[in-house]
Parts: C-alpha cells; structure tokens; sequence
C-alpha cells in the first residue's frame, strides 16, 4: 500500500511539475495581444530612422529563445516586423554594445536603457518613452527577466 501511495505521489508530481512548465511558456502566448497590421507597421517603417534585424543565429539563441524579424527604430515606435521567440516577462533594453549571449549582457545590464515590456510575439510596435533618446545607444537587447535569458538583439547604428 505504501508503495503505490509514493508511486501516486511522484506521478502527480511529475505531471505538476510539467502543467506549471507548459502554463509558464504558454500563458504569455494565450494573453498576448493581437499582432498590429502589416500596414500600420509599414507606415511606422518609413518613419523610422534605423533599421536592423533579429535573425536566429546568435550565440544565445536556442530552440526556445531566438528573433527572426525586420526592426526599425525612430525617436518615438521600434516595430517589429516578424516573430521573436514566445515567453514570460520579456523587456526591451538599448545598449551601447551589442550583446549575443546572457553572460555578455549581464555585465553591461546596469548601464542599460530599459525602454518597455515586450508582450506581444509577432508584429508588433513599441512606443519609446520620451526620456529616451534611441540616438545615444547602438543595440536592442529583448531579455527575459524572470529567468535572466538573452532571447536576440540587433545592432542598428
């Protein structure tokens, strides 16, 4: 009896463990907003100032934490014209180095700009705040704060 008492307790443990793993990468994806049309990024694009991209490739990508988009900034939006990696907690940073990699972007993180939440996944628009000058910095960083994980980054200047 004891011991399908302690087989019952792992199992449903195991199967805890993996529910509130699949909640933790799904829920961003079920409350994400809708993705802005095509053509209002279009329209932000050629105000833009910069243009980059987020491409698979770096050196913190992974399965799980990549971006595959064309960006442009401008002193008011940064659009995202693609697809980043879906997840929890995600912040858009300005750098003045470009970053591949978690152990390259922690060391330099203090002196980071923080410019917003990032809560969409595809095609979406950024508003910058007005104390941020895109100018003064070289390199988007989108990070996930709740597990300290580089997800891409871009040099645009």
């Amino acid at each position: 009896m004891k011991k399908k008492i302690t087989l019952l307790f792992i199992s449903h443990f195991f199967f805890l463990i993996i529910g509130f793993g699949l909640g933790v990468y799904f829920l961003p994806i079920l409350t994400a907003p809708e993705s802005v049309e095509i053509s209002k990024i279009n329209e932000y694009e050629n105000k833009s100032q910069y243009q980059t991209e987020f491409v698979r490739d770096l050196r913190g990508s992974d399965p799980f934490h990549w971006g595959e988009a064309k960006v442009t900034i401008s002193n008011t939006k940064i659009t995202v014209n693609g697809a980043i990696a879906p997840g929890p907690d995600y912040k858009l940073y300005l750098t003045n180095e470009f970053t591949q990699h978690e152990d390259e972007f922690l060391p330099i993180k203090d002196e980071a700009k923080y410019v917003a939440e990032i809560k969409s996944f595809e095609n979406f628009v950024v508003d910058v705040p007005l104390n941020v000058d895109v100018s003064k910095f070289n390199t988007l960083v989108i990070w996930c704060e709740s597990f300290s994980e580089f997800i891409t980054a871009a040099k645009y200047q």
